[in-house]
């Protein structure tokens, strides 16, 4: 009885049934090559990426799971130990990596070294590409600091062997590591 129902599952199949046969799906893209490639990119697609990724109608998506889907942390497990930690907050509140996070959220992500500020445009469950994910949220965030221009300290002409100890405390003074001029060390 199984082999009949196999059999009329074959029947329409458009390989003829041949189940080692690659099956044929028929999509062709803007290149006529199968599978629905075009090799422009462009935003239609990403705009089609991202309606793949998301949700059914009026489901809301996990907060750690939409910030690395989006790509504001490397992994789902660093969003979920972000926000256990306090470093995110949807709406001003801290939030639990379970909390659903919907259009309009604004989402706080304290991460290395920053704080990011976006307001969610679309909920996405999968992980996308960096265009697509910026179209995703809009981001709010203040400018990045701007890296200090300080003069390489500590750095030797080549050939001039291993620092002295006088060399080498000079380089931690000019760092900032070295203790305070006249202290000599813990004991004293």
């Amino acid at each position: 009885m199984a082999s009949e129902t196999q059999g009329a599952e074959d029947a329409g199949r458009p390989d003829g049934g041949h189940r080692g046969a690659p099956a044929e799906t028929g999509r062709t893209g803007s290149t006529g090559k199968p599978g629905g490639a075009s090799g422009t990119g462009g935003s239609a697609d990403a705009v089609a990426a991202a309606r793949a990724a998301a949700p059914a109608n009026g489901e809301s998506v996990r907060v750690d799971s939409w910030i690395w889907s989006v790509r504001l942390v490397k992994t789902r497990s660093m969003g979920a130990t972000a926000c256990r930690g306090g470093h995110v907050r949807v709406n001003g509140e801290r939030v639990k990596p379970a909390y659903g996070v919907k259009v309009g959220d604004e989402v706080r992500l304290r991460h290395g070294g920053r704080e990011r500020v976006v307001v969610v445009k679309r909920v996405i469950r999968k992980r996308v590409g960096a265009p697509v994910a910026a179209e995703c949220y809009i981001d709010n965030s203040p400018p990045p600091p701007p890296r200090e221009a300080v003069a390489p300290a500590g750095v030797r002409d080549r050939g001039t062997g291993r620092p002295t100890k006088r060399d080498r405390r000079e380089m931690e003074r000019l760092r900032g590591f070295g203790a305070p001029p006249g202290s000599f060390g813990p004991g004293e």
